[in-house]
């Protein structure tokens, strides 16, 4: 199973009481994590120190900060390769749409045998950047209905 498969199969919101422990969680680590390049942390049901880069612990913050806005969360590689019905599900899109999109060169791929892969990290570049011009269309849009005076 790949990384993309397991990461669609896996999704699970955390319960209310999950995500009061995230926000607390979160809010602890941050306040411990400091600017240096590593940290120890101390593990309750043993006597081990596990150090880890700060970096990782940022990370970590993260996570458990969307946890506790109740959001699902999964780690998935910037390298991981995609299929393109793993891409198109992970857009929100129709596999034949992604498919016009790779063959029009708005992202990156290859292909194995006949196959097409998508890497994971060319797919996030190619999100961002439709999003960015959603983000600046409806600001367009909104600019000019004031303008207007359309009450916006």
């Amino acid at each position: 199973m790949s990384v993309a498969s397991s990461l669609l199969r896996t999704v699970r919101l955390p319960t209310d009481e999950e995500a009061g422990l995230a926000a607390e969680s979160s809010r602890l680590l941050a306040a411990c994590a400091g600017g240096g390049k590593q940290a120890r942390l101390r593990l309750i049901d043993g006597d081990t120190d596990v150090t880890v880069p700060v970096s990782a612990i940022h990370m970590l913050v993260d996570i458990l900060s969307q946890m506790a806005q109740g959001n699902a969360v999964s780690l998935v590689p910037v390298h991981a390769e995609l299929t393109t019905q793993q891409a198109a599900d992970l857009l929100n899109v129709s596999r034949p749409y992604l498919v016009k999109r790779l063959e029009a060169g708005d992202i990156p791929f290859h292909k194995l045998g006949r196959h097409r892969r998508i890497r994971f990290a060319d797919l996030l570049v190619y999100k961002e950047r439709i999003d960015n011009a959603s983000r600046e269309a409806a600001d367009t849009l909104t600019a000019v209905a004031q303008e207007l005076g359309l009450g916006y």
